[in-house]
């Protein structure tokens, strides 16, 4: 079960990416050329946010089903793989979700099209880019981490 759940993780990770690089461009371009804030704009941040959540929920399950806190007591903060795992990557993706969770939520109560636009646009491609930083990409040798 945990290896399925391993891979659910991994695989979702690129849905979550193209996502939040559609809504990124979006909500650029639709602040870039003042368009009004459609129903589609907002079910673009909700489906980014709903899998950025989904994420969230699969990493938490599989953090405390993989007892990183316990790895990380054991090996201590100087192994690179215990540091990432138990700390590092599930302190920068809270941090990233809640961000954009915030910009989502601060701009459904926004009543000019354009601030909307903007709010989600800064808030998502900081969470963004937080985000990228927190993935365990393979060409991080000491992270033992696959592609898919």
């Amino acid at each position: 079960m945990y290896n399925g759940l391993v891979h659910a993780h991994s695989g979702l990770r690129w849905i979550a990416i193209f996502l939040l690089i559609f809504a990124i461009v979006k909500f650029f371009s639709g602040k870039a050329g003042a368009k009004s804030f459609s129903p589609r704009d907002k079910k673009t941040a909700l489906f980014s946010m709903i899998v950025l959540h989904l994420q969230l929920v699969l990493g938490l399950v599989l953090y405390f089903m993989g007892n990183f806190p316990a790895l990380m007591k054991e090996r201590g903060m100087g192994d690179a793989y215990a540091r990432f795992y138990g700390m590092e990557h599930i302190l920068m993706m809270v941090i990233a979700i809640a961000l954009i969770t915030f910009g989502y939520s601060s701009a459904k109560r926004m009543s000019i099209d354009a601030k909307k636009f903007s709010r989600l646009a800064y808030t998502y491609l900081v969470g963004f880019i937080i985000i990228m930083a927190a993935i365990p990409w393979p060409f991080r040798k000491a992270l033992e981490a696959a592609w898919f």
